[in-house]
């Protein structure tokens, strides 16, 4: 199969949001297809510059980054930065043809926001959700830009894996929307080995969408959800640490949290694997709104612990289509999350083995993205 895949790399330049995409496109490849990346800034670039802390409109700032990323994975396919009139990487005529000849139009996470006409030419164009709830809400409370997007896509997924279901609160649209699960290429995750001592986690602490309402539903992000369990340190004897953009530091160490700040402990992707490799386990707090959405999401970046054998502790957001009790473990309170913790370390060994296993059994990319492309393309 030919698919031109668009990503957001470029957009956010960071070691985790990186590996999304990359795990898209290292499996695609694996299983044979020939894949092209795609970004696509629209009219202008603007791109927060990590290392000089500023924007930039330059292009080929992220361009560079795109390169180095795929790099990591030894891309075979060819990629392309656009914005305005100018691209970096494929010419336009070549964008085109790939265009023409593609199978699937492949958008994860942002839609391609400019339209222009060659992206009418794959025979089909499908659309990855991976903030379940906050999209949804978003087009249902009239972001007239994100439902014309979306209405260009036959085929429309999401992490969350209820949508539509009548005991689940977000309003389904456009919809339909389709259950997909986070990939993991298992060959550049490889089980990790060495003594590890501390759990830990990578995350934002706000989020583009903030206290999104529909009707008696408010729509949190983490900073909202973290308060339930700010004091865990003080009960667990277990080190915790968090590799954190946008939170107070002081905030954190105040309640016994260790914390680095994640800008500069996970700047690339191979910083970001080599982080995970080197923690004891996961432990996770969900932003608030995937869980009071119920929409039961999983995290991209759990996966990459799992398939480390790294357990993965998390906070329950309806994950009862997941094997739970070995390797994952889910809390809703401070008392469970303790206790997760605990039974994680007893038998540490065991847990480890069964993350693997899952990651094998339900995230693999061999998994997961033959359903996917069998479902977008059918």
């Amino acid at each position: 199969m030919r698919i031109v895949y668009a990503g957001s790399m470029g957009h956010s330049n960071t070691g985790g949001q990186s590996w999304v995409d990359l795990q898209y496109l290292a499996g695609l490849e694996s299983l044979g297809h020939h894949v092209t990346y795609l970004e696509d800034f629209g009219d202008d670039v603007q791109v927060w510059n990590w290392t000089s802390e500023e924007w930039t409109d330059d292009p080929g700032y992220p361009a560079m980054w795109i390169e180095r990323s795929l790099d990591l994975i030894s891309f075979g396919g060819a990629w392309a930065v656009r914005a305005g009139g100018g691209t970096l990487g494929l010419a336009p005529d070549e964008i085109r043809a790939e265009c023409r000849s593609a199978d699937l139009l492949l958008m994860r996470a942002l839609p391609l926001w400019t339209w222009r006409p060659e992206y009418e030419l794959p025979r089909r164009r499908a659309f990855i959700d991976v903030d379940p709830g906050f999209t949804q809400v978003a087009i249902a409370n009239g972001d007239v830009g994100f439902a014309a997007a979306l209405a260009r896509c036959e085929r429309l997924f999401s992490f969350g894996q209820y949508i539509g279901q009548a005991d689940c609160p977000i309003p389904a649209v456009p919809g339909p929307w389709i259950p997909t699960r986070p990939p993991v290429v298992l060959a550049q995750w490889p089980i990790a080995h060495g003594r590890a001592e501390v759990f830990t986690t990578v995350m934002r602490w706000g989020g583009r969408f903030e206290g999104l309402t529909f009707g008696d539903l408010t729509l949190g992000q983490r900073d909202r959800e973290f308060q339930k369990f700010i004091d865990l340190p003080l009960h667990a004897a277990q080190r915790l640490l968090v590799a954190a953009m946008g939170v107070d530091p002081d905030l954190l160490a105040r309640h016994g949290w260790e914390y680095r700040p994640g800008e500069r402990t996970v700047p690339t992707p191979s910083a970001y694997r080599a982080f995970i490799s080197a923690s004891r386990a996961e432990f996770a707090v969900a932003k608030h709104g995937y869980v009071v959405g119920r929409t039961g999401w999983f995290s991209d970046r759990s996966v990459c612990y799992l398939a480390s054998g790294r357990p993965v502790v998390v906070e329950d957001t309806r994950l009862d289509w997941l094997p739970v009790g070995e390797g994952l473990l889910v809390y809703s309170t401070i008392e469970e999350a303790v206790a997760a913790i605990e039974t994680v370390n007893r038998a540490y060994r065991m847990h480890r083995r069964a993350a693997r296993h899952l990651a094998e059994t339900v995230f693999s990319t061999d998994v997961v993205l033959p359903r996917l492309l069998d479902q977008a393309t059918s």
